[in-house]
């Protein structure tokens, strides 16, 4: 999905350089796809293209769904180079493992990955955005309230990243069963050393659909918004999950008119309307807000 990913940037008036960590002819939500998966020597060739070329220099990183934990490894070892080079390079990653389907938690990759982003992936990151799943298997930790949430961001500030956002959650909404909650928390140093922590919580209107790429969505914009807003996990947040409410909306209701009256929409319907969204993604109108912790 990354094609979702550099249509947010594109978009939002970044330049990139897109390494696809998997070539698949469509999406894993539908019923068959193939393809090939980037290994860490094909990686490491692309980098040294980059490299001979004297080109790569970089202010931010993004990565996401990958299955090959060589891949992953390889990633560490260039992130590190890079920030050699800029100290002020912020790593984003989207720890992509797996999610919770009714209540279960269920990895859909390869279960070598984990150690790799416990313990070197995660450490060198600067801002990470698992779900509420995702952040359990990072930290060994169950997740049952807003307060285990909150140690869990905590425990994954330790671990490396200033900001933690943990995406998407089956915590209680205070609004209702029908909100779903995302947290954020943004750690930062002060200038006499003092440790201030900001953290937000989000609560969404539940859309009855299982869409695929809402991760790379996410993750891309929440790169983009905190780029504009460095010191605000607030706005940033709130023009994030706005955004993509928008683009949901747009999404289901297009889907339900394609798939006609009763009928259930397809993976092929439920591709995210991004062209159509792009006014939104550009200036969305904020129609979540978020409540400071």
């Amino acid at each position: 999905m990354l094609g979702v990913a550099d249509h947010i940037f594109k978009v939002l008036g970044f330049e990139i350089d897109t390494v696809n960590s998997v070539q698949f002819s469509n999406h894993t939500g539908y019923d068959h796809w193939k393809g090939q998966v980037l290994n860490s020597d094909e990686l490491h060739e692309l980098y040294e293209g980059l490299k001979l070329n004297n080109v790569n220099h970089y202010d931010y990183v993004l990565t996401g769904y990958t299955r090959d934990k060589s891949f992953l490894a390889m990633v560490v070892d260039i992130v590190q180079e890079l920030k050699q080079q800029n100290s002020k390079l912020v790593y984003v990653c989207d720890p992509v493992m797996g999610d919770k389907w009714s209540g279960e938690g269920y990895m859909y990759v390869p279960k070598d990955l984990l150690p790799v982003y416990k313990d070197k992936v995660v450490p060198v990151a600067d801002i990470i955005t698992p779900n509420q799943f995702e952040a359990e298997l990072l930290t060994g930790r169950k997740i049952h309230t807003e307060k285990e949430a909150i140690e869990v961001m905590d425990m994954l500030h330790n671990m490396g990243p200033e900001t933690v956002v943990i995406t998407s959650s089956d915590l209680q909404a205070p609004s209702g069963d029908d909100y779903l909650i995302a947290l954020g928390s943004h750690r930062k140093t002060t200038a006499d050393g003092t440790t201030v922590t900001q953290r937000i919580r989000m609560e969404s209107p539940k859309v009855d659909a299982v869409f695929v790429g809402t991760g790379d969505l996410f993750a891309a914009m929440l790169l983009a918004w905190t780029h504009k807003h460095p010191d605000n996990l607030k706005v940033a947040c709130e023009k994030t999950v706005s955004a993509m409410q928008h683009v949901l909306q747009r999404t289901i209701k297009s889907a339900k008119a394609q798939a006609g009256k009763g009928n259930k929409p397809n993976s092929a319907q439920l591709e995210l309307r991004m062209v159509q969204s792009k006014k939104d993604i550009e200036n969305p109108e904020i129609i979540i807000r978020a409540t400071e912790l």
